[in-house]
């Protein structure tokens, strides 16, 4: 399966994230979110033009913005 990044994802679709391309920081930053290496997270909604992208991770939801969804790479299941 090829990865792509998480702004590719369809809404309701389940992946599982390979990669985090980011700096330490932004990858702390998406650890305290539950957003790490192996973790299984479900595309919710994203908006037109850019907006913000909703994810499930286990019973939490979660919306990151565009930019910071491009940085993280994923898989699907």
């Amino acid at each position: 399966m090829e990865n792509l990044n998480l702004t590719q994802l369809k809404s309701n679709e389940k992946a599982t994230v390979v990669a985090i391309k980011g700096g330490f920081g932004f990858a702390r930053r998406l650890e305290s979110l539950g957003i790490r290496e192996g973790v299984e997270i479900k595309k919710i909604s994203s908006q037109l033009m850019r907006g913000p992208i909703t994810i499930q991770i286990g019973n939490s939801q979660v919306a990151l913005g565009f930019g910071m969804a491009q940085k993280i790479i994923v898989r699907k299941n």
